[in-house]
């Protein structure tokens, strides 16, 4: 695929040194996240477990180079720019942490459900006011796993081959919950 992480950093050219340059192809598994992560449709998201898990479920018998969770996590942090990281995220539905608001402007502008807007601000406000200290003003929400969680097999963008026998929908009702 060829895909780059998007941070900005290029390739270096070798030295006269013959110093080996960096290198230009993803590893395998990274190549496979990133290609899961594209996937994923608009308004939808997927744990790092649940990418994790898909990736499995695609290797061959006896083969290697899967990994779980936490490496997936890594391939994102590394490899992610160039792809929509915010879909792949956290079990917790937190967001990712020093990029919150970067993510928040994608979830909104694609309809991602999210929780604790007002509820948890009002909350927040009330410990704060109580105890001297909470979160500030401008609150982040939390992901609604419930409502957010992409299965990788609903109907609509992004869906596994052989799923011509996935519910009827966009995936984003409830049809797609388990």
């Amino acid at each position: 695929m060829g895909r780059m992480s998007g941070t900005g950093n290029t390739a270096r050219q070798p030295a006269d040194d013959d110093t080996p340059p960096a290198a230009a192809e993803l590893p395998a598994f990274a190549e496979r996240v990133l290609g899961v992560a594209e996937l994923i449709p608009p308004g939808r998201v997927m744990t790092y477990g649940d990418v994790a898990e898909w990736l499995a479920g695609e290797a061959p018998p006896g083969t290697a180079g899967t990994g779980g969770p936490r490496q997936v996590g890594r391939v994102m942090a590394l490899y992610g720019g160039a792809v929509p990281w915010w879909r792949v995220v956290r079990a917790d539905g937190a967001l990712l942490p020093g990029s919150e608001l970067r993510a928040l402007a994608h979830y909104r502008d694609e309809g991602t459900p999210l929780r604790g807007t007002a509820q948890a601000a009002t909350k927040t406000a009330r410990s704060a006011g109580a105890k001297g200290r909470g979160a500030p003003a401008g609150h982040i929400p939390r992901l609604d796993m419930r409502r957010a969680r992409w299965d990788g097999q609903s109907a609509g963008d992004g869906r596994r081959d052989g799923a011509e026998d996935a519910p009827p929908g966009d995936g984003h009702g409830p049809e797609a919950q388990p």
